[in-house]
């Protein structure tokens, strides 16, 4: 982040606020395994993971046998992350960084991947610029986001109501629309194809579930901060809250359905 960039406001607070993120890395870890699985990693590519928070895409693409980068705007996270590799003893190489202004080369990696992390930058043209400059052609791009229509899309456009993003800072959802995806990756890439899967986190609860969330998703840390002090409003956005996660919610397996798209491509 540089002085001229219009955004740098935005993602310091997006830095701190996920810094919290790490508890959630229980949920995310099969899913990584999914999205790696989805992308065909391969022994000996080189890859990179944007928005990797933790690591568990990129531990899981090492194992593999990938050459692996991870970078993400979250110091914390990024810390996290390299003690996941020391204790799996993988040399996999993280740094602090900005998706829209990756500090790697052109044509570099053989498979650039992002598991709901790409899609929180504020320029979705930016960033799918520079994960695409970064990629050789014929190389492979897939991420996964979640489809706006579904729970955590809704839960992202509740937030919005109560905190709207600063102008010009795209919604993260969007990127889970396939039509949206395959719009932003016309021209650029070929062989575009999707898949749908399932995270099921654990909860006791529709509040249980609301609590958790509350404490490890940057968005939410921030918008429960803006009513401090402002109980009948924060009473009324978690009613609100609680309504949406109960349509979601398997109360005879104590899980969360969350729904989450897959997208694959060719960089051309």
């Amino acid at each position: 982040m540089t002085a001229q960039d219009p955004f740098a406001g935005f993602k310091a607070v997006q830095k701190e606020a996920w810094s919290l993120f790490t508890p959630m890395e229980v949920f995310t870890t099969p899913t990584a395994a999914k999205l790696v699985g989805f992308a065909g990693v391969a022994a000996g590519q080189r890859l990179l993971d944007v928005g990797c928070g933790t690591g568990v895409v990129a531990i899981t693409a090492a194992r593999r046998g990938a050459k692996v980068r991870g970078l993400d705007l979250s110091p914390v996270l990024i810390e996290r992350a390299r003690e996941h590799a020391q204790l799996a003893n993988l040399d996999i190489a993280f740094a602090d960084g900005d998706a829209e202004a990756l500090p790697y080369g052109d044509n570099e990696f053989d498979v650039v991947l992002s598991q709901f992390g790409h899609m929180f930058a504020p320029r979705p043209d930016v960033t799918i610029g520079e994960m695409l400059r970064v990629l050789k052609p014929g190389g492979t791009i897939a991420f996964s986001t979640w489809p706006p229509h579904l729970y955590v899309g809704r839960m992202f456009a509740l937030i919005g109501r109560h905190l709207p993003p600063p102008e010009g800072v795209a919604s993260p959802v969007l990127w889970g629309d396939p039509k949206i995806a395959a719009e932003r990756l016309a021209g650029k890439a070929k062989d575009i194809s999707f898949e749908m899967d399932m995270m099921t986190p654990s909860a006791l609860s529709p509040q249980h579930f609301r609590r958790t969330m509350e404490t490890t998703i940057g968005p939410l840390i921030k918008l429960v901060a803006q009513y401090k002090d402002e109980p009948d409003k924060l009473r009324s956005f978690r009613a609100e809250f609680e309504a949406l996660i109960s349509e979601y919610f398997d109360a005879g397996n104590n899980v969360m359905r969350q729904q989450f798209l897959m997208t694959k491509a060719r960089k051309v």
